[in-house]
């Protein structure tokens, strides 16, 4: 899958338009609606906060240890969607550095946005199969269960309904 990211990460733009594409397609069917929300892990986390930075039209976007580094782009968008950012604070692939700049890029793209790092967490803290620390990538059951508590939480203030 690396070959297949790898192109989408170097041409954000083209990633965008796919992942805009995608949201107008979900929205053209009837029998779901997908078109309320967005939720990613790692790059499909990144794919999610792009598909917020183009200032798209759906109400929450949920990134389970995302990639953080902000396109090079878009500028000063509106960001409409509802963001939470599920992090862990030790991730190799989303320095604190990044944290603090995805904040700032939400505040000045005047999103509602809430991210929660995980303290002595690295990234893939959701995947039982994670098993590397050179890589940076470990399974983390405790910060693997309150992200889905924080998601479950937000889903539901944005939604107004219970998530399971």
């Amino acid at each position: 899958t690396e070959g297949l990211r790898s192109p989408l990460n170097r041409d954000r733009a083209s990633l965008q338009r796919r992942i805009r594409a995608a949201l107008e397609a979900l929205k053209d069917l009837e029998s779901i609606d997908m078109a309320r929300t967005a939720i990613g892990y790692c790059f499909g986390g990144l794919c999610v906060l792009d598909l917020a930075r183009t200032g798209a039209d759906f109400l929450a976007a949920g990134s389970f240890h995302g990639i953080l580094k902000p396109p090079e782009n878009l500028v000063a968008k509106r960001i409409r969607a509802k963001v939470l950012v599920l992090h862990g604070w030790d991730d190799p692939m989303a320095t604190p550095e990044e944290v603090s700049g995805l904040a700032a890029e939400m505040s000045r793209g005047g999103a509602d946005w809430q991210v929660h790092a995980y303290g002595g967490t690295v990234h893939a803290f959701t995947n039982p199969a994670a098993d590397n620390p050179v890589r940076g990538t470990v399974y983390d059951p405790t910060a693997d269960r309150r992200s889905w508590t924080s998601m479950a939480d937000f889903l539901t203030e944005a939604f107004g309904e219970r998530m399971a």
